[in-house]
């Protein structure tokens, strides 16, 4: 890692180092640390379930995983000939569907929260004001092998033209409730040890921004989905329904 990180100029890593961890319980205790220190995710974990719930968790918190010795162990098993055990300290075999994840996580990551401007070669594009999941919901489908870009609505803010004309990917608006949305923006406001009472937690405000989101939804037939009782994994879940009917309809 350290050498990776070298590469950036400027970046000073903290490292957080987690031996053996074998079990969910032991998988909770180190994401306690991960959600109040969040940052790159790297693992040696082979267990399935076990690099599912981690995977599951980083989507959740809006951070990446990284599966370390994956490559290593693809070239290695090609040159050898032989699968990679399935045991703990191994990891599995590497095919196109890994890459293609990789592929889908950098594009998510460059795309989040309106960076970057090739929507076209998004899978996915979420549209929502601020807090209503939309990182966690893009790193989330990244990690099933969709590139989703996420860009944020704000009320007298337009939309790059280019959205309007998106040919590929599936535009997908992302909303919830108005009390949902206040609750979650004044915990991220705590957070950031601010306390202060602005129109980003007004009531009335965050009710006129979710009607102005709903309107345009309708306005351009983007689907929508409501997050306000939703999991990460339900919103995603709905998501990739959506993808995969559209799909099926240009078959």
């Amino acid at each position: 890692m350290r050498a990776s990180v070298a590469q950036f100029e400027g970046t000073h890593p903290l490292e957080h180092l987690y031996a053996l961890v074998r079990s969910s319980r032991q998988m909770e205790r180190v994401f306690e640390e991960v959600e109040a220190y969040p940052g790159v995710v790297m693992y040696t974990i082979v267990n399935a379930d076990l690099r599912r719930e981690l995977e599951t968790r980083c989507a959740e918190l809006g951070v990446p995983a990284i599966a370390v010795l994956d490559p290593m162990l693809a070239t290695l098993s090609t040159y050898l000939g032989r699968p990679v055990a399935s045991r703990a300290g191994a990891q599995r075999s590497l095919d196109a569907e890994y890459f293609r994840r990789i592929d889908a996580l950098n594009y998510t990551m460059a795309h989040d929260d309106g960076q970057g401007d090739d929507y076209e070669a998004a899978d996915i594009v979420l549209l929502g004001v601020s807090r209503t999941s939309k990182t966690p919901t893009s790193v989330y489908l990244a990690h099933r092998g969709y590139r989703a870009a996420n860009i944020p609505l704000v009320k007298d803010v337009p939309l790059p033209e280019a959205i309007f004309k998106l040919r590929n990917p599936l535009v997908v608006g992302l909303t919830a409730s108005p009390e949902r949305i206040v609750q979650i923006r004044r915990n991220r406001l705590l957070s950031l040890n601010e306390d202060r009472d602005t129109d980003y937690i007004d009531d009335f405000a965050v009710r006129d921004e979710i009607l102005y989101a709903k309107r345009l939804y309708a306005k351009h037939k983007w689907p929508t989905i409501d997050v306000t009782r939703r999991s990460i994994e339900e919103t995603a879940a709905k998501i990739i329904n959506l993808v995969n009917e559209k799909r099926a309809a240009k078959s």
